[in-house]
């Protein structure tokens, strides 16, 4: 990953960032995503023969026995289709931040002048996270903001 990032435009920020400030680019499901990108090239590189390789080499190396399990893993992990939140693809089903910035004309909830609100309609255990993201976001704005999400791992 570079250190210096290219400034994202607008239309690549709101593709990225969701209203609540969840980095979706970083996502398991994101399509185009980091994830899905080097889970593609990782199967891509073992090929579609080495299932029959670890299994003749799963007696020097136990480990390779679990190959077909990590192997289903791996191509779950390479699909990612999700377009992100604001394409209608947001995974929490139930979320009122996308619906709230659309209605209020905002990008990000952090922007939002009643932010922090009292219902930011999320499951409560991204309640604080959001807080957070909002913050960062209205203190950075949202392109270093994203510069800052796209350094760190997804799944803290």
């Amino acid at each position: 990953m570079p250190t210096t990032l290219a400034p994202a435009s607008r239309t690549e920020l709101l593709r990225l960032l969701a209203p609540c400030g969840l980095y979706c680019g970083g996502c398991l499901a994101f399509a185009g995503g980091p994830i899905r990108n080097h889970a593609r090239a990782l199967r891509d590189l073992l090929g579609s023969n080495f299932d029959a390789y670890a299994r003749r080499m799963e007696s020097m190396n136990p480990v390779l026995c679990h190959y077909q399990d990590f192997s289903r893993l791996l191509e779950f992990l390479s699909l990612g289709t999700c377009k992100g939140c604001r394409d209608g693809g947001c995974l929490l089903g139930n979320c009122g931040a996308r619906a709230c910035a659309l209605q209020r004309g905002i990008d990000f909830c952090g922007l939002c002048p009643d932010f922090p609100c009292a219902d930011p309609g999320l499951p409560e255990g991204l309640v604080e996270r959001w807080r957070k993201n909002g913050e960062l976001l209205r203190d950075k704005g949202p392109t270093a903001f994203l510069d800052l999400v796209r350094c760190r791992p997804r799944y803290p």
